[in-house]
Parts: structure tokens; sequence; C-alpha cells
């Protein structure tokens, strides 16, 4: 009887490892390709909504005023009338004196103009909710021409789910981290909400070196605050009212005895829909309020718990947000959100 040499057995199994070894090529850059491509997705698709973006503002009951520029300038003292009917929050009557001292310091009011001169702004918002937490989204986030962050959000350590990139972060005194430059970039604009004359007041006693104060803060906020002073910037209270009165439709005077005031985080995304092309938002979102002991951040130990006495109004801000989605304004990409 014939018997089978080793080296026919070889060479019958020859062309199954080769073909298995052309799989393996043929598969590999599909896996990376694919793996990008899932990556910036989003990103792609925002850039070629840029000419053709549908969103029925009509349905929102707003429009969107591209021409308004984000940040106070000391030119606005001086050169032109900048009357405001309306104290801060939603603007500046009573206050203007602060920020004359404060806007000849800081003596910057643009955004840069790498990204101001973009014939598309992508942008993102990133709240610092729990449902972005193991989401993976960092390297998608990076991608994008603008990300803004919210208060005293970590990135060190959470890069894989929130990115690294931040390009404009939203604060008032009492959620600012006293070294901004931990989670932050060299070119992060630090961007003042004053939503009181406190808050005015303590950048000033910051950027003159003077006697800090402490009375009209909830929280007591940095006694030494390290920042770039060509990077701060103080956002135009006339975005918080626009957000108020015509996103959310609040009443300035509040019935009750204490007054709602919109979050940082849907006046961001106000804001960015006023800059930005294209707006995606990540980390958004409460929980139930009837889970008190779930986490709300992505970092740290808070709970619904802690959000008892807060002058938000979560509920209709996440009832707007959805109207946001639905209108084609904003755009999730965590849909845990």
């Amino acid at each position: 009887m014939f018997q089978k040499t080793p080296k026919t057995w070889c060479l019958r199994l020859l062309p199954v490892l080769l073909f298995f070894i052309a799989l393996v090529i043929y598969h590999c850059p599909y896996v990376i390709l694919r793996r990008y491509i899932d990556t910036s997705k989003f990103l792609n698709s925002s850039k070629s909504l840029c000419g053709g973006r549908l969103i029925q503002w009509e349905s929102l009951n707003f429009n969107i005023n591209r021409t308004k520029q984000l940040f106070l300038k000391l030119e606005d003292f001086f050169w032109r009338e900048h009357v405001s009917k309306l104290a801060l929050p939603y603007g500046i009557k009573g206050s203007e004196p602060l920020l004359l001292k404060v806007l000849a310091v800081t003596a910057n009011y643009q955004v840069p103009a790498d990204i101001d001169n973009l014939e598309c702004r992508t942008c993102v918002v990133i709240g610092n909710g729990f449902s972005i937490k193991n989401s993976s989204l960092g390297r998608m986030i990076n991608t994008y021409d603008v990300v803004i962050r919210l208060n005293d959000a970590p990135v060190r350590g959470y890069e894989n789910d929130v990115g690294s990139k931040t390009t404009m972060r939203f604060f008032y005194p009492e959620s600012a981290s006293s070294d901004p430059r931990l989670h932050n970039e060299p070119d992060t604009l630090m961007v003042l909400v004053p939503f009181k004359q406190q808050d005015l007041q303590w950048l000033k006693e910051i950027l003159y070196n003077e006697k800090r104060g402490r009375k009209g803060f909830w929280k007591p906020p940095p006694q030494i605050w390290v920042a770039d002073v060509n990077k701060i910037r103080v956002l135009d209270p006339h975005f918080l009212w626009q957000t108020a009165n015509r996103l959310l439709q609040i009443p300035l005077r509040h019935r009750s005895k204490q007054s709602v005031h919109p979050t940082t985080g849907i006046l961001a995304v106000f804001v960015a829909l006023n800059y930005c092309d294209v707006v995606h938002i990540a980390g958004f979102g409460y929980p139930n309020s009837r889970t008190i002991g779930q986490p709300i951040h992505y970092y740290g130990n808070d709970t619904m718990k802690s959000m008892k006495n807060s002058y938000h109004d979560l509920k209709h801000e996440a009832e707007t947000l959805k109207r946001l989605k639905d209108s084609g304004a904003v755009m999730y990409l965590n849909s845990d959100s």
C-alpha cells in the first residue's frame, strides 16, 4: 500500500496555509480601517453637513445669530454705547466699573484665528454626566475643531472617555479649579460665566493680586488661581439671557422664592449653536431623581442628593435638549445621554 510521506502532506497543506495567510493580510488592514472609520464617522458626516444641514428652527421658536461676538471686549465701553437694561446674570448693568478693570488686563477678546477662520466649525460640548463613563469616545472627541468643557471636570486619567483636547472651558468662581493648568491645554480659553458681581470681583482680585473677598459665594472659590491672562475671556451675558429667555423660556423673575437659571451645560450648548456649524454633545443628562444614590458625574462621588437644592430645572433642560436633538440642531455622541 502506498504510504504518504510527510513531504506529501506538507504539499497538500500548502494551499490551505497560503489561503490563511492571504486572509490575514486582507482582513487586518480592513479591521484597522474599520476602526478608523468608526472613530471618525461622526466627524466626517458632520463636515459633509456643513453646507446642507437641515435644522427645523421653526420648531424651536428661536433663531441663531452668528454675528454676535462671544466675549466682552474693552472697546464696547469706549467706542460705542454698550447699554444694558439688565443686571447679572443676564446683563452688565451696574457691573461696568468691574468689567473695565478686568478687560483692561485680559486685553484679548477673540477666538483664535485658526478656529475663527474655518469655513466649517465642528464643535462638541462635553458634559460632566455619568453617561460618558466607559464610552471610549476620547479619540473621537479630540478630532473636533472646538471642544468645550464645563466647570472643573477633570481630563487627566479620563482621556479614553472624554478626550484630552480642550478649546474652551466655561466656569464660574465656585466651579474653578485652583490650578487650571492641570486639566487644560496651554491654549485653552478660560471663559468666565459671571452670574453675579462677586464673580467679576473675584476675577479682578486675582488679576490685580488684591485681598480676596469671601462673601457672596455659595462655595469658597480658589484664593489662588494660576491662569494665563491672555487666555481669559468673559462671556457676554447676552448668551445666558438668550438661553433662559429664548431657548428654555423661563421667566427672568420667577414666582417662587428661588430663582431658576440655566446650567453651564445648556448655556455652552446654546453658545455652540451660535458659533459652530455642527454641534455634537456627550455626557449630558442626569439619572432619575428617584435614584438618589446614583452618581451624577463621570468622576467623583456626587449623587442626585447634591442637586436637591439646585436652582436649575433639570427636567426642563432635558426636554429642551431632546427638542434640539429632534430638530437636528444637535446630535448625541453617546446614546445613553
